[in-house]
């Protein structure tokens, strides 16, 4: 009785490291495809930022706007939302440390660094779009 308990016990244990085992793959798998959408979904907000200053600057004799909120309250308007506004859209956070008349500089940057991306984003003027990993700002 007492080595039938002992088998029982011993099965059922490889089947729950088993079973954690999978769902621990499984878990890192979901994550990996997360961060990719994220980061995908990150690049091309940038781009659409990107866009609508350089469309706004060739409107308007070759000026880039003050501010972001300027693109949107135009008619028409040249960015359909103000990202930098938002706190946090999928995963990534956006602001435009650099935005005057001749030039702008906006980043992505992941809410959380190898959970919801792991690169930071960079557009600067002319639509340059470039990254680098999260962990090295760190």
């Amino acid at each position: 009785m007492r080595g039938l308990f002992a088998r029982s016990f011993v099965l059922i244990m490889i089947i729950i490291a088993l079973a954690s085992l999978i769902l621990r793959i499984a878990i890192d798998k979901i994550m990996q495809v997360s961060i990719a959408q994220n980061e995908s979904v990150a690049q091309s907000n940038l781009k659409l930022i990107s866009t609508a200053l350089e469309n706004y600057a060739k409107v308007n004799h070759g000026v880039f706007p003050p501010n972001l909120s300027t693109l949107i309250n135009t008619t028409p308007p040249f960015l359909d939302k103000d990202y930098i506004a938002q706190t946090v859209v999928k995963g990534y956070a956006y602001s435009c440390p650099v935005l005057d008349a001749s030039t702008y500089s906006c980043v992505a940057a992941p809410g959380k660094c190898r959970i919801t991306g792991r690169k930071i984003y960079t557009v600067t003027t002319g639509g340059s779009l470039s990254y680098e990993d999260c962990s090295t700002k760190e």
